[in-house]
């Protein structure tokens, strides 16, 4: 049974809330709540108390008494203060954007990572609203028991003792995941030394990332339409047209007003994209919000500290009927149909293009083992066999060039 929720917002004109609370919805829809009315009032400022103005509040309690509303979810981050007035005033539960998200990601984090990550961001948006929340925590669990803790001292309030114990656990969960991001420095390293090129898959939730990655690497990774419907980075290798192999690699997607507190707690998740040689910024072209989640992607990105220039723009579901779209510089392409991948590979090849050596050797018979070489690490475009030996046209890894360095035509 669905928990029936009312959505609510205030329109100060800092975004398009009109956009803002639609998305809301759907995350709604992914935590598994049916919207069944919303209010927003165009305010200038919201209000320090209840964020909406107390005549609104009137109203807002009224509708949830005649739609038997459950939950209340606030299209913004509320302090504890605001929702223990909010929650009294109306005698629900609420909750605002961020502890949404954060429920969605507990359920759908299914690695240690992804669900130490995804604690450590509950805690933070806990820390600072233990004084007002009171029941509200109660919620969300959080994740992880984190061992006996630190036991109450004399004296001590019930306050001070969860914020010493909330402060321990955000050390622990710390911890914890610079061991994780160690273990995955040392992959990167390993996959530098093995000089295999990484491709990452970014943009907006539910654009159709792992759709795409599934296409290209022919594999069978989890895919639904909704928000945040796969959270833990995935990696599959698959191989370019040049013959190159390479890694690519699925990481979280992005929303609107993305909290700052869910950048920092996923930023080692993040790093897949940030240490990428390749990022490939994907986006749903038939959105009417395409435009917005190029934006808040590109944000992102730049906070991670991604370089500009590794990023490829792909227009993902150009299987919808009457798309009009000019691209700028951009790649078109149907992860369902498989329309616009071998242009897609091409434009990821190009950007490789340094790592391969182009050749055009003449080989011994002796050395024949050499051009199963090529194949294994390149693409064989001609091969003859001639008197003085086998002629072979193609590309090869550059780190293996100095084989064929005695075998150049003149």
């Amino acid at each position: 049974m669905l928990t029936r929720t009312l959505i609510a917002g205030v329109d100060c004109g800092e975004y398009d809330i009109d956009n803002s609370m639609k998305e809301l919805e759907s995350l709604c829809e992914a935590g598994d709540l049916q919207v069944v009315c919303q209010v927003v009032q165009r305010k200038d400022n919201p209000e320090n108390k209840y964020y909406l103005g107390e005549g609104k509040m009137a109203e807002v309690k009224q509708l949830c008494q005649n739609n038997e509303v459950e939950l209340c979810v606030f299209d913004c981050e509320l302090t504890g203060s605001q929702i223990k007035n909010i929650s009294d005033f109306l005698e629900l539960e609420v909750i605002d954007r961020t502890m949404l998200i954060l429920e969605i990601f507990s359920k759908r984090a299914t690695t240690s990572e992804g669900k130490l990550q995804t604690e450590l961001a509950l805690l933070k948006y806990k820390l600072p609203r233990l004084s007002g929340m009171g029941v509200s925590l109660s919620r969300q669990g959080g994740g992880g028991a984190g061992g006996g803790g630190a036991r109450r001292g004399a004296g001590e309030s019930k306050l001070e003792y969860d914020r010493r114990h909330i402060n321990q656990r955000i050390s622990l969960i710390k911890e914890k995941l610079e061991q994780v991001e160690k273990r995955r420095d040392i992959l990167s390293e390993k996959r530098k030394k093995n000089d295999i090129p990484v491709v990452a898959l970014t943009g907006y939730t539910n654009v159709g990332k792992s759709s795409l990655l599934n296409r290209i690497t022919d594999s069978e990774i989890f895919e639904k339409d909704m928000l945040f419907a796969t959270l833990d980075p995935t990696a599959r290798k698959f191989v370019l047209p040049s013959g190159q192999t390479a890694i690519l690699v699925d990481t979280v997607g992005f929303v609107s007003r993305l909290p700052h507190k869910l950048v920092e707690a996923f930023k080692s998740t993040l790093k897949q994209a940030k240490y990428a040689d390749i990022v490939l910024n994907v986006c749903d072209i038939a959105s009417e919000d395409r435009d917005i989640q190029l934006e808040v992607t590109r944000g992102v990105l730049d906070e991670i500290g991604v370089d500009r220039e590794n990023i490829i723009t792909v227009y993902n579901k150009c299987d919808k009927e009457h798309v009009e779209f000019v691209t700028e510089n951009g790649v078109k392409v149907s992860a369902k149909s498989g329309f616009g991948l071998e242009n897609l590979m091409n434009a990821i090849d190009a950007k490789l293009a340094d790592r391969m050596e182009v050749l055009d050797i003449l080989l011994p018979y002796s050395q024949t083992s050499l051009v199963n070489t090529i194949r294994e690490n390149g693409v064989v475009h001609s091969e003859e066999y001639t008197a003085e030996g086998i002629e072979v046209k193609g590309i090869v890894d550059k780190k293996l060039a100095y084989l064929y360095a005695l075998y150049k035509k003149m």
